[in-house]
């Protein structure tokens, strides 16, 4: 227990008040007045004192020596067997003869509040190909049309614009150089996912790299027939992430992260016009001057081979 600041009383003025009692001779009354304190204060400490000294008078802890209600420790260790067998707190109490909050309090200190706290936890696998094109990540990301600055700018959640609609950011992204590809389109459909596969590859190509394998999630642009034989005609393998697990395409997932929070929301755009416009020179920033910490914080440009002669040319 620490003396709060208001106390009367802290260790060294308790000494001086029980030595005033038994080396000088003032009676309880006495002593208390001079310390601020009751006479019935003084004799506390004075008792405390003579039994058990001078450790006797400093901070004890406030904790009861016995608690008739707490639980014992093969009850605790029951209600944690029974969670292990996937029971709910409410029948964990009525089965232990506890109260659903001391149940809630053993589980919490356990760790097993939720179910899903069960399930042992997946190790992080990462992975990184070994030269790029090895392996192109595409994904895409909604973006509500600009019509004007509405409450993202103004603050005033009621200053919004209904009916302005969508549009879509595709991107692609090497894993190995992390070099990146994005590009606006007005939805997400088949004949768009297409066009930018098409402009991505030859995008890729100019910087002589060659895409050999395709990793997208299981949207229906990316599972239709079109997407399939534009993949084949430009001699690509197609890959898909398994269902409800984004971290399989975890490279675009985290760019898509760090555009909208550089590019789309970073700045105050007057029109989608001006978002789209802005794309390219934050693309060009993020592949040829922005370091990326997942390769040891140089510029995805700098990982090809070719590095010196691109950056002569396009720095």
């Amino acid at each position: 227990m620490n003396t709060h600041k208001h106390a009367r009383l802290n260790f060294a003025r308790r000494l001086e008040m029980v030595k005033q009692m038994t080396l000088q001779g003032l009676n309880a009354s006495q002593a208390g007045a001079l310390q601020g304190v009751t006479a019935q204060t003084a004799r506390k400490w004075l008792g405390r004192y003579l039994w058990g000294g001078e450790a006797a008078l400093a901070d004890a802890s406030s904790r009861p020596i016995c608690s008739p209600k707490a639980i014992c420790e093969s009850k605790a260790l029951l209600i944690v067997e029974l969670r292990k067998r996937r029971m709910l707190q409410s029948r964990i109490a009525s089965y232990a003869g506890v109260s659903a909050s001391t149940v809630s309090r053993v589980l919490a200190r356990a760790g097993l509040s939720r179910l899903s706290d069960l399930q042992p936890t997946e190790p992080v696998v990462r992975y990184e190909h070994d030269a790029p094109g090895d392996m192109l990540h595409i994904d895409t990301k909604k973006l509500g049309r600009i019509v004007r600055p509405s409450h993202r700018v103004t603050g005033n959640r009621r200053d919004s614009v209904d009916g302005a609609g969508w549009e879509t950011l595709f991107v692609a992204i090497d894993d190995h150089a992390r070099i990146a590809f994005t590009a606006m389109h007005p939805d997400e459909k088949t004949p768009q996912a297409v066009a930018f596969l098409r402009n991505a590859v030859a995008y890729y190509a100019g910087l002589g790299v060659s895409i050999k394998r395709l990793l997208t999630d299981n949207g229906a642009a990316f599972r239709s027939k079109e997407f399939a034989a534009a993949c084949n005609a430009l001699g690509v393998q197609h890959k898909f992430t398994r269902p409800y697990r984004p971290q399989t395409n975890g490279k675009a997932e985290r760019f898509i992260q760090s555009a909208l929070r550089e590019w789309a929301y970073g700045w105050t755009y007057q029109n989608s016009a001006e978002r789209t416009q802005a794309l390219h020179s934050w693309q060009h920033y993020y592949n040829w001057h922005r370091p990326h910490s997942g390769i040891g914080r140089i510029t995805p440009m700098a990982r090809l081979k070719s590095a010196n002669n691109l950056l002569g040319v396009q720095n």
